[in-house]
């Protein structure tokens, strides 16, 4: 039977790296984000080999696997490392772990003694593993098919750093920020050079772009929001550039607002949207030449049939005047039916 889901040809140039270069594409290139993951059998498999979450996330023949399946069942135009924003602290010196049915759980910094305890700089033979997969994934992809990396942005990953765990509001971040910014700002600025030098050593084992995520700046109000994310990333975006002159880096902050149009200004070649921007507002704000990414509602997907298809075409219709990567406005959970992922696919390459 003939495969209903066109995939690029072999050796066509990666749509998704032409429309991060600003090519206004017909057909928008696709990828979602956590799009490796809980909702395919075949990586359940593979995650019940392996020891912890982090032990998958450190062994490259494992982690590849896992990067490349959804390419091979969907045919997307980008693979995503298979990884984890929380390597970073582990490869700074914190006591790093997951804990099934609880997530993350690490050592909270939240005193001068606490950060003292972190290394100086980021660890890469720690983290050479994770560089080990990028290759490995790059080497086997052809160049129809971007790879990107990631990590996540400063404020969020010192979130997890200063409670120990994933919280609703991450409180004890922003409690810590007004009661001791020097502390705070002390551990802000040693994830963001530790992500300079992570980004970068990703861009020079084969990714095509990486990626960063905020995925808690929505919580903070505009003055701190300002000091802890956008402050931050602007270095990271400037630091790796200097590194990596060109590089395309696509900024992903769960901000809607005034907050969203200053994250377009903080360099990035492109910037993700989460669920709750307006398509079509925010097309008519941000500038007409930068690429956007997103955003459809991962419960459409769950939904499927013709909530999908309405979902699917309203942000087509929005962004079909500028540079556009279709993905989800927030990653891809367990619960949803691949055959609603199919469909996805095969409506943006209709």
């Amino acid at each position: 039977m003939e495969d209903p889901i066109r995939r690029p040809g072999p050796g066509e140039p990666s749509l998704f790296l032409r429309v991060l270069d600003g090519e206004v594409a017909a057909k928008p290139p696709v990828w979602l984000m956590r799009q490796a993951g809980r909702y395919l059998p075949e990586y359940r498999e593979i995650r019940a080999t392996a020891p912890t979450f982090l032990d998958l996330c450190y062994d490259p023949k494992r982690a590849a696997e896992v990067t490349l399946q959804p390419i091979r069942r969907f045919g997307f135009d980008a693979a995503i490392l298979f990884s984890d924003i929380l390597v970073v602290p582990d490869a700074l010196g914190l006591p790093t772990a997951f804990e099934s049915g609880h997530g993350p759980k690490l050592k909270p910094v939240t005193t001068a003694e606490g950060f003292a305890e972190l290394h100086g700089e980021v660890d890469m033979g720690r983290l050479s593993p994770v560089l080990e997969t990028v290759e490995r994934v790059r080497g086997a992809l052809g160049p129809e098919t971007a790879l990107i990396g990631f990590c996540g942005a400063p404020f969020t990953v010192a979130s997890y750093m200063v409670a120990g765990s994933g919280t609703p509001d991450q409180g004890p971040a922003r409690d810590l920020a007004y009661r001791n910014p020097e502390l705070f700002g002390r551990i802000i600025d040693r994830v963001t050079e530790a992500s300079i030098t992570y980004l970068s050593a990703q861009l020079d084992a084969g990714a095509d772009a990486v990626m960063i995520f905020d995925s808690w700046a929505g919580v903070l109000p505009r003055l701190e929001y300002e000091r802890w994310s956008q402050g931050p990333i602007e270095r990271i975006v400037a630091g790796v550039r200097k590194r990596r002159p060109g590089a395309r880096i696509v900024g992903f902050p769960r901000v809607s607002g005034g907050q969203l149009l200053r994250a377009a200004e903080s360099g990035v070649t492109a910037l993700g949207l989460d669920i709750f921007v307006d398509p079509h507002w925010a097309d008519s704000v941000l500038p007409r030449a930068l690429p956007v990414q997103g955003n459809l509602d991962p419960k459409a997907l769950i939904a499927g049939g013709r909530a999908l298809d309405e979902a699917v075409d309203d942000i087509r219709g929005a962004f079909g005047r500028r540079p556009h990567v279709f993905n989800l406005g927030h990653g891809i959970t367990p619960d949803t039916p691949i055959p609603h992922v199919e469909r996805l696919v095969a409506r943006l390459r209709a």
